[in-house]
């Protein structure tokens, strides 16, 4: 995923909603021409490529020219002690979120298990500069709204690339919207301090994911078509807690329609006796 900038809440909200509109007023075509006038053909989970290329080159110059070497000096001037601190801060406000949202999948268990853990690292581990919980063996299980959009049975939609936040679907861009409106930036009244906690957590989702696009770099020979197939099927495995049913693996949005079985050979003609 491409991480991005941080930005006051009503000018994500109005990014996140403008680029959903956007896509849905193209809905109506198969292909949108791209660069060189040479249209994409349309594909089943991804009816938008073309637009989405345009979205996703958009964020690539932007995270080259200025997320990445942020987050690489973040990484080789700041100690690894405070990063893991900053990072474990952003780790348990979001462990409260998913135990939100697993109430609300029904998880009961699971939970109750988050709960305990944000309460143990925040008591105990310097308001969740600290894991304490993890040695306690409570396991960390991440769980957004567009995950519990999908236990409900809202379907994903199709694929789209967000201006400045990355892949996703039309699901969860609701889920995303949603899920700002909880984030640790939402916690000052102050811009100022708004802008502050968001782009510490924006270097710190980056610097994560510097090993990641190292990685790309040497593997993807498209990079968008990976990093696509490796978002959908990561989310898909994430709604479905990694047992998705076969019967929804024929999805339009999610998967590929399956190949037409080859013709049987003709039998051969028996010579006359």
């Amino acid at each position: 995923m491409n991480p991005a900038p941080p930005l006051h809440a009503a000018s994500r909200r109005a990014a996140v909603l403008a680029a959903a509109l956007a896509l849905v007023v193209l809905g109506g075509c198969a292909t949108v021409p791209a660069a060189g006038d040479t249209p994409v053909p349309a594909n089943p989970v991804d009816p938008w490529q073309n637009f989405n290329r345009r979205i996703y080159d958009f964020n690539e110059v932007l995270d080259e020219s200025l997320l990445k070497p942020v987050a690489e000096a973040y990484r080789d001037v700041v100690p690894q002690l405070v990063r893991t601190g900053v990072d474990n801060f952003f780790g348990n406000f979001y462990d409260a979120w998913s135990a939100v949202n697993q109430l609300l999948q029904g998880k009961l268990e699971d939970s109750l298990t988050m709960g305990t853990r944000v309460l143990t690292n925040t008591l105990f581990g310097l308001g969740g500069l600290l894991d304490p919980a993890t040695e306690m063996r409570l396991t960390r299980r991440p769980e957004d709204f567009g995950q519990t959009l999908g236990y409900w049975g809202v379907p994903s939609g199709p694929f789209i690339v967000l201006p400045l936040f990355g892949p996703s679907t039309l699901r969860d861009a609701a889920g995303f919207w949603v899920d700002r409106q909880v984030s640790p930036a939402q916690l000052s009244s102050s811009n100022t301090k708004r802008w502050i906690i968001g782009s510490m957590e924006v270097v710190n989702v980056r610097t994560k994911l510097l090993q990641i696009s190292r990685l790309l770099d040497d593997v993807a020979l498209d990079r968008y078509s990976f990093i696509r197939d490796a978002y959908l099927a990561r989310r898909r495995d994430a709604v479905y807690d990694g047992a998705p049913p076969l019967e929804d693996l024929g999805d339009d949005w999610e998967d590929e329609p399956p190949a037409a079985a080859p013709a049987p050979p003709a039998s051969a003609p028996q010579a006359p006796r």
